[in-house]
């Protein structure tokens, strides 16, 4: 395997309340390398929160502004105007919000930001439920999955919905740039903060976060549930500038779903039938997602990512 080109710099501080194998930590430690230290941060509430700005300390490099979990969109607006008085152009102001405070409680926000065309960088790692405060459910958890709130019990079988689309979501507002990534993947990750930190107008960065406790697997397999949430299909990886579609990470055959879910208990009660239907959504999302990426073919395209390991 080839080694891996990372910016050396580390605006992320070691010590902080994270819990072993945090997906979050992890995609917020490789956003602020593509990022950069002229950043401010809008955090609402969320694990992001409690790892990052205990009072008196702080986890971070950079500016950081706590904000109430519905309003990381809001905030965006606020401090870009207040950036723009200043004359601080050079700044660049991103929201790090987890999915309960982007695809549900911060909904609203979101699109408002996104409708404005206001010029920052939405992000939502996506831990696929409410963490920090005891594994609830929300609208990005998957279906089928056990929740706190969607207990596997008699005919009770996890979450009943399907997990929201926010990447629909959010390009039916005609972002300027939208991505998504995975720290399972570092340098595509990178690359992807690199280009929306240079991209303007409204962006959008969809990270995956698996989370050990709430997903129900080791802390020390992170990276490998990561790599196969995109292998499989499940997570592929991906952007789209000015409508453009591009796979950053094309797989000629994904590998089958069976080895991810069983890794994670939150899974456990799952049937063999229901793992194959699963496995048929991931190709069906796929070879969707191929078909958009050549019917985009003909307009002019960004420049490919390299991807080195």
């Amino acid at each position: 395997m080839a080694k891996l080109t990372l910016p050396a710099e580390e605006w992320m501080y070691r010590g902080h309340a994270a819990c072993p194998g945090c997906g979050p930590a992890l995609a917020m430690r490789l956003l602020l390398k593509g990022l950069g230290p002229r950043t401010i941060l809008a955090i609402p509430a969320c694990c992001w929160t409690v790892i990052a700005t205990p009072f008196p300390t702080t986890a971070l490099a950079v500016a950081v502004l706590d904000n109430p979990i519905e309003s990381t969109g809001a905030s965006l607006a606020g401090l870009r105007a207040a950036a723009d008085a200043l004359g601080l152009a050079d700044v660049t102001v991103a929201g790090f919000a987890g999915d309960g405070g982007t695809a549900d409680i911060g909904l609203q926000a979101l699109s408002g930001m996104l409708e404005r065309r206001t010029d920052a960088i939405f992000v939502m790692y996506d831990n696929e439920g409410y963490m920090n405060t005891g594994v609830q459910r929300s609208g990005a958890t998957p279906q089928g999955a056990w929740t706190t709130t969607t207990p596997v019990a008699g005919t009770r079988r996890g979450k009943r919905e399907p997990k929201k689309e926010i990447m629909e979501v959010v390009l039916a507002h005609h972002p300027s740039y939208a991505a998504t990534a995975n720290p399972a993947f570092p340098e595509d990750l990178v690359r992807k903060a690199e280009r929306a930190r240079a991209a303007r107008g409204p962006r959008f960065l969809h990270i995956l976060a698996p989370c050990p406790p709430g997903w129900r697997f080791s802390s020390e397999e992170t990276i490998a549930l990561g790599r196969l949430a995109t292998e499989t299909g499940l997570f592929p990886l991906y952007e789209v500038e000015d409508g453009v579609y591009r796979i950053t990470r094309p797989y000629g055959t994904l590998k089958p779903v069976d080895e991810y879910v069983r890794a994670q208990g939150r899974f456990r009660h799952w049937t063999d039938a229901e793992i194959r239907e699963l496995g048929a959504q991931a190709r069906a999302g796929w070879e969707r997602l191929c078909r958009r990426e050549r019917e985009t073919a003909a307009v002019a395209r960004p420049p490919p990512i390299p991807l080195t390991a």
